[in-house]
């Protein structure tokens, strides 16, 4: 007689082994229900959201129900896995939600949000194929649900200013370092409703750089290559400077120039400071110093550091246009002006002369 399972006689493949095995079964109990999703984005800025259910089509993260023996970050890989066949490695703690519970039977929620990506063209369109597609945030805001637009938007914020947000049911607390409405936390100052560690961790960030301005005797500007980010995008020597270890911006300067050229160069003065800022992000502020005029003897000594710096170049005034951003090319042309005519040092923003200079 033929086997008459139900899979069978319906024509449809059995679900058993599409089952979460019992090992990563939720844990219960009375503690809050841990859960991660993940915030997946492509190289364009866009985000992944998916259908909660056949039955809803309610959109959604991906992710799930953390296992009583599992991580945030081993949770929710295994979810991408199963749910989107995707094995990208899950990044950082962007956002971190407690959620009550919504009874007295209920049980309360913490919801982690790592970064997931950005995925290459081939992973984001095989992504694209199991779930509705990817979308730009401020769609992906209209199409989740409010609570989960909330940590969406929470969570990029984190992302883009290199923190991490802190959600009580979708809300920004007053001391998280990201998501926090700037006029909700310019309020709470003035009120003097935050303590002196949220106040910390609420203020606004900066990134600060410090580079050398170095030149042979015809007036040409060593660029350096690196060997990250674009390709033939070249820059000044520096780099940023490690406040949280007490490093000032001149002793940043020589270090980065030692250990990128090879060479001790005594920085001279300051010939300008730029400020630049891109809504959403946290400032960048660079200090620029007089590296001197370089000879041959120096030149000949330059090396590279492997795996950093691919090349080294002087660069004519012609050939900043092709060769670094618009931004840096007219904070080298101020800084020279600087130079040449012992003014100095610049106030610039982006590169231009502030309005008050």
């Amino acid at each position: 007689m033929p086997d008459r399972r139900p899979a069978e006689r319906t024509g449809r493949p059995a679900r058993r082994s599409a089952r979460p095995a019992r090992s990563v079964r939720p844990a219960r109990g009375p503690g809050p229900l841990l859960t991660a999703a993940a915030v997946v984005v492509d190289g364009a800025g866009r985000v992944l959201v998916r259908a909660s259910g056949p039955a809803r089509g309610r959109p959604g993260l991906p992710g799930g129900a953390v296992a009583g023996a599992e991580t945030p970050e081993t949770g929710l890989a295994r979810a991408l896995a199963r749910e989107l066949g995707l094995h990208a490695p899950v990044g950082r703690l962007l956002a971190v939600d407690s959620r009550p519970a919504a009874g007295p039977r209920a049980r309360a929620a913490v919801v982690h949000l790592h970064l997931v990506g950005p995925l290459g063209p081939q992973e984001a369109a095989a992504a694209a194929a199991v779930l509705p597609g990817w979308v730009a945030p401020q769609e992906a805001y209209a199409l989740l649900p409010e609570r989960d637009a909330a940590r969406l938007r929470a969570a990029l914020a984190a992302l883009r200013t290199g923190s991490v947000a802190h959600l009580a049911d979708g809300v920004a607390q007053p001391g998280s370092p990201a998501g926090l409405d700037p006029a909700r936390r310019s309020a709470l100052e003035h009120a003097g409703a935050l303590d002196a560690a949220s106040h910390r961790a609420a203020r606004p960030k900066a990134l600060t750089a410090a580079s050398a301005l170095l030149t042979d005797a015809a007036g040409r500007v060593l660029l350096v290559e690196p060997a990250y980010g674009r390709r033939g995008r070249w820059h000044l020597p520096g780099g940023g400077v490690d406040s949280d270890l007490g490093e000032t911006p001149r002793a940043a300067v020589r270090r980065e120039v030692r250990e990128e050229l090879g060479l001790d160069v005594e920085p001279g003065r300051l010939l300008a400071v730029n400020w630049s800022h891109k809504p959403g992000y946290p400032a960048r502020i660079r200090f620029l110093y007089d590296g001197g005029v370089l000879g041959t003897a120096a030149l000949t000594a330059i090396r590279l550091p492997p795996g950093e710096l691919l090349a080294w170049h002087l660069a004519t005034l012609g050939d900043l246009r092709d060769l670094v951003k618009p931004s840096l090319r007219r904070q080298i042309k101020a800084s020279l002006r600087a130079r040449a005519l012992g003014t100095g040092p610049l106030e610039l923003h982006a590169g231009r002369p502030a309005a008050d200079g």
